[in-house]
Formats: C-alpha cells, sequence, structure tokens
C-alpha cells in the first residue's frame, strides 16, 4: 500500500479525502497537514509516496511547498488539490516545478482514486 498525506486547510476536504484514500485497497491515509509548512515537517517524519496538496492555504501555500519538497526529495509525488476557479497559472506552474497531476474539488472516488493510480 502506498502511504498518502493530505494537505489541506479545509477539514471537511481533508477528510472526503480521507474517506476516500482509506476505503481503497491500494493506498494508506498516514496524515493531515494544515499548510505546507506541516506537510514538510511529515513528509521528513511519516516518507509517504504520494502527497495531496492543496494550492491555497495560509502560512505556506502549496506551490511553496511543493517546490521545497522536491529539492528536498526528487522522488516525491505530489497531486495538487484545487477547485480551478482562476487558478490557472497557479497550475501550470506546479506542474512545472515537479507536481504530477491535479485532483479537482468536488472530489468523485473513482476520479481521485485513478489519479493517484496514474501517479
Amino acid at each position: 500500500m502506498k502511504k498518502v498525506l493530505i494537505v489541506d486547510d479545509s477539514i471537511a476536504v481533508a477528510r472526503q479525502l480521507e474517506k476516500i484514500i482509506s476505503g481503497s485497497v491500494e493506498f494508506e491515509f498516514v496524515g493531515h497537514a494544515r499548510n505546507g509548512i506541516e506537510a514538510i515537517k511529515m513528509h521528513q517524519s511519516l516518507h509517504p509516496e504520494i502527497i495531496c496538496m492543496d494550492m491555497n492555504m495560509p502560512g505556506m501555500d502549496g506551490i511553496t511547498a511543493l517546490r521545497t519538497l522536491v529539492a528536498i526529495d526528487k522522488g516525491i509525488r505530489v497531486i495538487m488539490v484545487t477547485s480551478l476557479g482562476g487558478v490557472a497559472d497557479k497550475l501550470t506552474e506546479a506542474l512545472r516545478l515537479g507536481a504530477k497531476g491535479v485532483i479537482s474539488k468536488p472530489f468523485e472516488s473513482e476520479g481521485v482514486l485513478k489519479a493517484l493510480r496514474e501517479l
């Protein structure tokens, strides 16, 4: 099972993703960080194979955290979580920096699992 860390300042969004991931036999939910700073710390202690990262968060946003995580771990697989409204430029930058894909809100279970499988 691949370990998945969820990074999102919204508890509701994180719980939705956790439920989808925990219901799968392929993936294991290992933790929830509320911003990029927590994500970097949790990456170092939990060593997830996949990180589902929101783009807009207080403290440290997803783009800044992605940049730092890729510098620390070249093999990290980060998938950005977004509502897509007005974030095309940020999404393009995230993919350029090393994000492996995107999951859009609202979530569909099969769509999320398909995106994770493709990493």
